[in-house]
């Protein structure tokens, strides 16, 4: 079961990208960010056509979740626990059925928090807290789940060409690395530093500055697992040259390869 996750900065602005990328990287199931979409104007049928499902969580001109799967999809739920007042669409979940393990998959678009400090940072730490939580329930019904999007947290300064351009940033303050590093004290598992280490590995490239052209990027697409989710991988790797095709995202698609 090959799962990713991409931040695709809006279905309009990647019509004929993502379609491509699907075509040629072939995965199961997507997590996708930033569709920037209300349900019912998501270009479905040209997934749905590839043999895809889809279940979306939208919002409009902002923020925006959804998954593609040509597996079957159970029990799917829409939004974060932890806060009846939070209107942002940040966060799907769903069972997926492989062909010989279920596996909970939920798709996250982690809050960017900047400028800090301010109520969007506040936001952003009340937000990690509540995805710690629902971990924590995860956890406790012991099925294999992983925890797949933007994090919007770059966890290591090995993680950045510039480590101190992000210091007082919401990406890297300590704060949220901190909160950040609270996920993985419940006992997940990143995905990508469990195979790969040391620098030069980024998901996110920006528009600005010509960052693409110096290789100037931040790693901030995560796949957090469970135990029971860890022990099913194979690979994970970072679809880098995805940034460098005709009218690209700023990130870059993530990809674990389960046995499931």
């Amino acid at each position: 079961m090959k799962i990713a996750t991409f931040n695709i900065n809006g279905i309009k602005a990647r019509i004929e990208a993502l379609p491509r990328w699907l075509d040629t990287a072939a995965p199961d199931v997507v997590l996708l960010q930033e569709i920037k979409s209300v349900d019912e104007n998501f270009p479905r049928e040209i997934f749905e056509d590839r043999g895809y499902n889809v279940e979306t969580h939208g919002q409009k001109s902002f923020n925006g979740v959804a998954i593609l799967s040509k597996l079957p999809l159970e029990d799917v739920t829409r939004g974060l626990p932890g806060d009846e007042t939070d209107e942002q669409a940040r966060y799907i979940e769903a069972t997926v059925m492989g062909d010989t393990q279920a596996v909970r998959i939920c798709g996250l678009y982690l809050p960017n928090g900047n400028p800090t400090p301010g109520p969007k940072y506040d936001y952003k730490l009340a937000w990690m807290e509540r995805l710690r939580q629902r971990a924590t329930v995860l956890l406790a019904e012991e099925t294999p789940f992983l925890m797949a999007g933007d994090y919007n947290i770059i966890p290591q300064a090995e993680d950045t060409k510039r480590p101190d351009a992000w210091r007082e940033d919401a990406l890297f303050k300590l704060e949220s690395r901190t909160a950040y590093r609270r996920l993985l004290n419940l006992g997940l598992t990143e995905a990508f530093r469990a195979r790969t280490h040391g620098p030069g590995h980024y998901s996110f490239w920006d528009y600005q500055a010509g960052a693409w052209n110096r290789d100037d990027g931040i790693r901030i697409d995560h796949f957090l697992m469970s135990p029971g989710c860890v022990d099913m991988m194979v690979d994970c790797q970072i679809d880098k040259q995805v940034r460098g095709e005709e009218k690209p995202s700023d990130h870059v698609p993530v990809w674990v390869q389960l046995a499931a």
